[in-house]
C-alpha cells in the first residue's frame, strides 16, 4: 500500500467555463452549467438592450454583444482578448465581471513559468486545477498555489515521490509504511516492523531513529548501540570533543545536538556495543576516567548552552587524540 494524499480525478478541460460556437465566436460558459445543454445557453433571448447597460459593460472593459439564456444572462467581449463570456446581469450592474478566456490562459501561463503542465480543472472544486509535475506524475493543486510557486513562496511537493522518499526512510530502519495516521494525526504514519508488529510514529522519529518496536521490544537499553566521538566547532571560534553513546549517533548528530546552523561538527568514531547498557556502562566509565586524568579538560556548560543541546560530557579539543585512543582499546560488540 503506498501511502500518498494524491486523489484521482477525471480533469474536464473546459471547466470552469465550456467553449461553443465557431471559431471567433466562442462562449465561455459559467461554472454549474453543465446541468443546461450548449444549445440553452448559445439561444438568444428577445429582451432589449439598453443603453445604460452596454455603458456600464464598457466601463468595465467589455462590449455587450446580446442576451443569451434567460433574461437575466448577457454575453460580453472582452476589450482585452476579444472573447466572449456569458455572465449574469447582476453581475455586471454589481461587480466587476471577469473574462474567462483571460483567466484561463493566465493559468496556463502561471503553469508553464512554475514547471507545470496544465491538464484540466477539477470538476468538483473551481479553484482547482490538474498539473503534470517535472516528475511526469499528475498533481491535483489550488490555482492560488501555482501562483505563490510562480512568486517564488513556495515549491510543489509531488505526493507521490515525497510517499516514495517515507518508504524508503522507513526500508533503511526495517520497517514498511502502510499509510496514514489512523488516528488522523497528519505527523504521524502507520508502519509495519520487520517482527510484523503494526505501530503509529511519527515521522520525524523515523527519520531520526529515536524510538523503539513496541512488538519485540527494541528498546534503547536492549538494541544495538555505540560509544562515538565528535569533533565539534562553533562560530564562537571554541573546539571542542563531544564523547557519548546512542543507538544511532548519525541521528544523534544531525537531528538532536546542534541547536543552531553554523557549527562545524564531525563524527571521528564509533565503537559498536551489543546493547544500550552495555554501551552506557562503557562510556560512563569513560568519563570517569577522563575526569580523572583530566580534571581542566570538561568545558564549562555556560561556553556552549546556547549551541549545544548538553550540559555536559564536552572536552577541550586537546583531549582529541586520548579519547580516540580510549575508544580504540575497547572491543567491538561486546557485552558490559
Amino acid at each position: 500500500m503506498t501511502y500518498s494524499t494524491h486523489r484521482t480525478i477525471k480533469p474536464s478541460p473546459a471547466l470552469p467555463y465550456v467553449l461553443i460556437g465557431s471559431p471567433g465566436t466562442k462562449l465561455y460558459l459559467p461554472r454549474g452549467s453543465r446541468k443546461v445543454s450548449p444549445r440553452d445557453w448559445a439561444k438568444a433571448y428577445p429582451g432589449p438592450i439598453h443603453r445604460h447597460w452596454r455603458d456600464l459593460a464598457n466601463e468595465k472593459g467589455f462590449d455587450l454583444v446580446k442576451r443569451i439564456r434567460n433574461k437575466d444572462h448577457i454575453a460580453l467581449k472582452c476589450h482585452r482578448c476579444g472573447a466572449l463570456t456569458a455572465q449574469k446581469l447582476y453581475t455586471m450592474r454589481k461587480a466587476q465581471p471577469a473574462c474567462a478566456a483571460c483567466q484561463h490562459t493566465s493559468i496556463e501561463t502561471n503553469a508553464r513559468i512554475a514547471g507545470l503542465s496544465f491538464l484540466g480543472y477539477d470538476p468538483e472544486k473551481r479553484h482547482r486545477g490538474l498539473f503534470r509535475a517535472p516528475c511526469g506524475h499528475e498533481v491535483v493543486r489550488q490555482f492560488g498555489l501555482v501562483q505563490r510557486i510562480v512568486e517564488g513562496r513556495c515549491r510543489l511537493r509531488c505526493e507521490t515521490c515525497h510517499s516514495a522518499k517515507e518508504q524508503e526512510e522507513a526500508t533503511v530502519r526495517g520497517w514498511k509504511l502502510l499509510g496514514a495516521d489512523p488516528q488522523g494525526n497528519q505527523n504521524y504514519r502507520l508502519y509495519r516492523h520487520a517482527c510484523g508488529a503494526e505501530q503509529r510514529i511519527a515521522r520525524a522519529n523515523m527519520q531520526s531513529g529515536r524510538f523503539g518496536c513496541h512488538g519485540c521490544g527494541a528498546t534503547w537499553s536492549a538494541a544495538q548501540s555505540y560509544l562515538y566521538a565528535i569533533r565539534l566547532e562553533l562560530p564562537t571560534g571554541l573546539r571542542v570533543m563531544k564523547l557519548g553513546f546512542s543507538r544511532d549517533p548519525h541521528s544523534r548528530l544531525q537531528h538532536q545536538l546542534l541547536l543552531k546552523p553554523g557549527i562545524q561538527a564531525e563524527l571521528l568514531q564509533t565503537i559498536q556495543q551489543a546493547s544500550g547498557h552495555a554501551a552506557m556502562c562503557r562510556e560512563k566509565a569513560l568519563h570517569r576516567k577522563l575526569k580523572t586524568e583530566h580534571p581542566d579538560a570538561p568545558v564549562p556548560a555556560e561556553h556552549f548552552r546556547d549551541w549545544l543541546s548538553v550540559k555536559t560530557e564536552i572536552y577541550g579539543i586537546e583531549l582529541e587524540r586520548i579519547i580516540l585512543e580510549h575508544l580504540n582499546a575497547i572491543p567491538e560488540d561486546c557485552d558490559a
